[in-house]
Formats: C-alpha cells, structure tokens, sequence
C-alpha cells in the first residue's frame, strides 16, 4: 500500500526535491546567498513534507484499507456460510419458471402441429364430398344449373385448394420434388378446370409457348399457375388471356397477360403482401389477400422471380422468370 501511495505521487515528490536542489545548487554558485542558511531550511522543509506524507498516507489509505478488510470478510462468508433461505427460494423459483417456459414452448409447438394436421386431414375428407358433388353437377341436363352450380363448387375448390397449400407453406422445402416439368400439361390442366368459370365470363386464351419444359416442382408451379390463372379470370370479362413463353438470356420467361380492370399504381408495390386486398374496390368481400401472398412465397422456394406490371383500367400482366439450369442446380446443392 505504501509504495503504491508513493508511487502516484512519484511526479509530485520529485518535482519537490528538485526545487529544492535548485535553491541549493543557486546559492552554492551565488557568494550573495549564505549557504547554510538555505541548507537548514531545505531540510527543514523535507522534514515537514514528509511528515505531511505520512499523515496523508493514513488519512488517505484508511477508507481503502476498510473496503479490502470487507472484501476478505464476504469472501470467508461467502465460503464458510451457506446459502440463506431466501436465496434457495429465489434460486427454485428462477429453476422452476425456467423449466415451465420450455414446457410450454414444447406443448405450443405440439399444439400447432396437430392442428396443422388436423386441418389438412379435414381438407382432404372434404375434397371426397366435392369430387362426388363434381361428378353429380355434371350429370344434370338443365345447362343454367349446372352453370350455376359448377360455379360455386369451384368457389369451394379453390378457397380449400388455397387453405390447403397455405399450410404447406412453412413446410414447403420438405414438399418439393424438382424435375423436368411440361408447362403446356399444367397450363391446360388448369384451364380445364376454370373452363365453366371462364365460359360464363366470355374468356377465352391465347397460348404461345416457344419454351415448353422447365425444371421445377410441378404441384407448386401449378399452384402458381392456379393464383395467377384465377385472378385474371376473376378481374376480366369477354376478353382473351394471353399466355406466352420465351426465352431470354439462358433463362426461360413466361407471361400471363389479360385485359382486365388492372391495378392501381398506388396498390401494385403492396400486392404480394400477406391479407392485402385493393383499395379501389373494398366492397369486394370473397378476396382474401391471401392468393398473391402464397404465389410470391411459392414463387421464391422455387426461385421464380415474379414481377407484375399494370395500368388501371388496361390490363396487367405478370412474368415468371424461372432460374437457369446451372443456377438452379448450384443452388439446390447448398
């Protein structure tokens, strides 16, 4: 402790011995100045300095002391005694709400999963009755009900089909299978089941496909297709969707154009948000927001850029650009 004391006043203690080494070394060269006189005071005056240190030591160091003999006395408390009551039932407590936080975690994770399973066993016993409902509706003879009633059934295929593969979302990467997939079975296999709704609006497609095969998951791009398909069909009327492959820079393009009611500037940067609908029409009570969601989600585990171009009140049209074989294979390799 002393030498540490001294040490943070080295400067000042030198500082002071040289001043009055000073005063020595002027009136050893000056013969006006008496020596001894000088000699007497400068030793009087390092006497008093350092009995002034020494009281300054133990005024200083006597508060610092007090804390070290406090630290030594909780360091032998802390291992001679043992912990006091209170700290166990602080100790069990922090244990047991630790313990019932990843309960509860592990139960939430459980909970959701079987509703997940749930639900989607519920969605397929319901797709039984609708399939037997399907093939009644085509055997009635009076074509305006049948119209009517195949219209609605496809209302329910769709709103299922679409609760269906939004379950499957967080899940999708276990669900893909990439391979070769022919783009010209699922366009036309999708408009075969849209015919009834696209007769009763008057449209009608023009296909031009330079590009037919494509590596993709075909359930999913076809659920893509589905969205994409039931939105220009839903927004349209007695007019043609144009759909069109090429291909452009190693990488296979294709578009859906119709020439419905389009979508407003101010909509379109907030279309592929999740639950958004159109704020030019908020009467439309059967949109969900929910459609173009799971098609920009499903359109990225596959690595299908998407991109939708539109003019109010002209038509819109949305682009799939699907990823170049090396790139998809590079990717998928990760």
């Amino acid at each position: 402790m002393i030498r540490k004391y001294l040490m943070e006043r080295f400067s000042w203690i030198t500082f002071y011995i040289l001043l009055h080494l000073f005063i020595i070394f002027v009136a050893y060269l000056d013969s006006a100045i008496p020596l001894k006189p000088i000699l007497y005071i400068a030793f009087l005056s390092l006497l008093m300095f350092s009995m002034f240190l020494i009281f300054r030591y133990k005024k200083e160091t006597y508060f610092y002391k007090s804390l070290e003999a406090r630290e030594d006395n909780l360091d032998i408390t802390n291992i001679a005694e043992p912990e006091s009551p209170f700290e166990k039932i602080i100790e069990n407590s922090i244990i047991n709400q630790t313990e019932l936080l990843k309960r509860s975690a592990a139960i939430g994770r459980m909970t959701l999963e079987q509703e997940k399973d749930e639900l989607l066993s519920w969605i397929h016993e319901v797709k039984t009755p609708l399939t037997a409902m399907h093939l009644m509706i085509d055997r009635l003879d009076d074509e305006l009900l049948k119209s009517h009633l195949t219209y609605e059934w496809l209302r329910i295929h769709l709103l299922l089909d679409q609760q269906l593969h939004q379950r499957r979302m967080p899940f999708i990467e276990n669900d893909l299978y990439i391979e070769k997939t022919d783009l010209e079975t699922i366009i036309f296999d999708e408009i075969k089941t849209l015919r009834s709704w696209c007769i009763q609006k008057g449209i009608g497609f023009d296909i031009q496909l330079d590009v037919t095969e494509v590596l993709s998951d075909a359930k999913w791009l076809a659920f893509i297709m589905r969205q994409l398909l039931t939105n220009s069909i839903k927004y349209s009327e007695n007019s043609d969707i144009t759909i069109y492959s090429h291909e452009q820079a190693g990488q296979t393009v294709l578009e859906v154009q119709d020439s419905g009611r389009g979508i407003d500037p101010k909509d379109l940067s907030r279309i592929f948000d999740k639950g958004f609908t159109s704020t030019t029409n908020h009467r439309d009570n059967a949109a969900t927001g929910m459609g173009l969601y799971l098609t920009k989600n499903a359109a990225e585990s596959l690595f299908i850029s998407i991109d939708v171009k539109s003019e109010l009140g002209t038509g819109t049209t949305v682009t799939l650009t699907f990823p170049k074989r090396n790139d998809f294979v590079n990717i998928t390799s990760m």
